[in-house]
């Protein structure tokens, strides 16, 4: 199987304006060529011993293989969590057009 030439990197944050500016700052380094911000979900987790539960705004980032690194980076420089949700899933599939685009837009 080929690996895709785009990648989807999920997130978290706490409020929508921290996640609007990390949105508009992936967007503006081209470590992203399209940021989601989702609306506010509910988060349940343990964290340090104990059970939380809180409001969060999901990210989905499109990105390439080829900038994860990157932007990886930046999310663990930059995010608002002492440690982040940053994961990383590759599209079986995707609309040729969208996945040349998504490569276009995160050209250094």
């Amino acid at each position: 199987m080929r690996s895709s030439p785009v990648t989807l990197v999920l997130t978290t944050l706490p409020d929508q304006e921290s996640a609007r500016q990390l949105a508009r700052l992936l967007v503006e380094k081209r470590l992203a060529a399209c940021v989601n911000v989702l609306a506010p979900c509910h988060s349940v987790y343990h964290w340090q011993g104990a059970l939380q539960e809180n409001g969060e705004i999901p990210l989905i980032i499109k990105t390439t293989p080829e900038r994860y690194n990157q932007l990886e980076a930046f999310l663990s420089e930059h995010h608002p969590y002492e440690t982040p949700e940053i994961l990383a899933l590759d599209p079986v599939q995707g609309l040729p057009d969208y996945l040349a685009w998504v490569t276009r837009e995160t050209q250094p």
